[in-house]
């Protein structure tokens, strides 16, 4: 795909999403394809002002999780790694030896799909501005106004994230009218992505995300752990430990207390979850369907079988290293492993097995992307249809208190061991660095390469992952080949 010339530059007039939402699927069903020039929508019917809003949660649906941006961005820890040699080599070679090829389709697709969140977002902004050129400045109608702008604001910083981590030095496309494509550097970026955020806190809602009046939209305290995300990687741990402290004691967060239906449907917008990527089957076998793509069967194993015979299963290409097992085994990790690992030979607690498969790399799969057979709606066989995607979670938050507390030279046991408590592990005083960084380890495994981002930031990326082939002159991917071919620009020193 040509993105940056095709879809900013050459987008003149702006975009809206429109659509009819109705009471069962709440603000999931309007598709981010119902496009139709900014200039038809009549900006007087405010009633219609969070129309825009639904279409970026859509675009963030059908974007952000394209099953490649997965395959690349979990797949380069030395953890976890694609198991298929037979298809996606490419990728094979980007997450386990650091050989990046820019010309690889996935690449691009990963700096695509971002993209387009941002320029939904910005043009879902726009349209928001339109409709408040006919509200009141102080009435609850504007005030509903700016919270929209939040929701916006929070989703298009968390795309920048993706992609400053993933790339670096990136361009910061603020409108949708922009034609200069030249990179920022990466500092530029993260304090671009902290106006969006600061202004988001301050103006939406103080409550979990399943007590939003849209359940599960983002609120003000995702902006917060956003922010405090993007202060870990700078280094700011005074902030990190405001903004999370501020989350812990007003957000009524708690861990939930089932590990492991915590990523299957019982979990879906629990107390813990801070943002998801919501789906809906509308509680029937067939006909409409708001899902994820292949987001779900392509991290499954080939085949999970009951006793009856009955099978099914995913594609086979998210593994783990055996490494990286044996370390967790090694650690006593129960609920945990039994959540994460699905191995072959192995039973789950549904009593299904995970079946062995011969030629293949890799004999143990991504366990959080398993949803049991009996929590499929009945006449929906495939792979985790009609589960959302976990983005953000208060366990991290809890993690990440306490790493700022210990570096600030506070004590840090608290949110640790709450963590570690409801995986079954014993808890510890005079918690370390070392031991925070070894829980977010086994916590988020898999979870949106924070196990990679975790290693460049913390300097120990050399000495885990240098022996695999990377170098610091790897920390970031390069520019896909076919946006220097459409913007030679990319190629120029990133801006302050």
């Amino acid at each position: 795909m040509k993105f940056l010339k095709k879809t900013f530059a050459y987008i003149l007039p702006m975009v809206l999403i429109l659509g009819g939402i109705t009471a069962c699927s709440d603000f999931l069903d309007i598709d981010p394809e119902n496009k139709v020039p900014e200039e038809s929508v009549d900006f007087t019917q405010t009633a219609n002002m969070y129309e825009p809003v639904v279409g970026v949660y859509a675009q963030l649906r059908t974007s952000g999780m394209h099953w490649a941006n997965k395959l690349l961005m979990i797949t380069r820890d030395g953890d976890v790694w694609s198991g298929r040699t037979d298809d996606q080599g490419a990728a094979v070679d980007f997450g386990r030896n650091f050989n990046y090829s820019n010309s690889f389709w996935a690449l691009n697709n990963v700096w695509v799909t971002f993209y387009e969140i941002i320029r939904i977002s910005n043009s879902a902004l726009e349209s928001l501005d339109g409709y408040a050129a006919y509200l009141t400045e102080g009435s609850d109608d504007y005030k509903s106004y700016e919270s929209y702008c939040g929701e916006v604001r929070t989703i298009r910083a968390w795309a920048y994230y993706q992609l400053v981590t993933n790339f670096g030095p990136i361009v910061i496309y603020k409108d949708n009218k922009q034609t200069d494509f030249r990179r920022s550097k990466v500092e530029s970026v993260y304090n671009y992505m902290l106006e969006d955020l600061t202004y988001a806190k301050d103006k939406l809602p103080r409550v979990r995300p399943n007590q939003m009046t849209h359940a599960g939209a983002v609120s003000a305290f995702t902006a917060e752990m956003i922010a405090a995300k993007v202060y870990l990687l700078t280094g700011d741990y005074a902030q990190v430990e405001t903004l999370t402290d501020d989350i812990i004691n007003n957000g009524n967060f708690s861990l939930y207390s089932d590990f492991y239906q915590l990523f299957k449907i019982p979990g879906k917008l629990c107390d813990e979850s801070l943002f998801e990527c919501q789906v809906t089957d509308y509680g029937n076998g067939s006909g409409d369907y708001i899902g994820v793509g292949s987001w779900f069967p392509f991290s499954g194993p080939f085949s999970i079988t009951s006793s009856s015979g009955t099978s099914f299963g995913g594609w086979g290409f998210i593994g783990y290293e055996s490494d990286f097992v044996t370390w967790a085994e090694a650690r006593g990790e129960t609920v945990r492993a039994e959540t994460s690992f699905l191995k072959a030979g192995s039973t789950t607690q549904e009593g299904w097995m995970v079946s062995p498969v011969q030629g293949t790399s890799t004999n143990c799969w991504n366990g959080k992307d398993y949803l049991p057979y009996n929590q499929l709606t009945t006449g929906r066989t495939e792979y985790g249809q009609n589960n959302n995607v976990r983005i953000l979670r208060y366990a991290e938050v809890l993690l990440m208190n306490s790493e700022a507390k210990i570096r600030l030279g506070k004590n840090g046991d608290s949110g640790y061991n709450l963590v570690r408590e409801r995986a079954g592990m014993s808890t510890k005083t005079g918690v370390t660095l070392d031991d925070i960084l070894d829980e977010r380890r086994m916590e988020l495994c898999s979870e949106w390469g924070t196990r990679y981002v975790d290693l460049v930031r913390t300097g120990e990326a050399a000495t885990v992952l240098g022996a695999k082939g990377w170098t610091e002159a790897k920390t970031y991917w390069p520019i896909p080949s076919s946006q220097l071919d459409d913007l030679p620009d990319l190629a120029l020193d990133p801006l302050d």
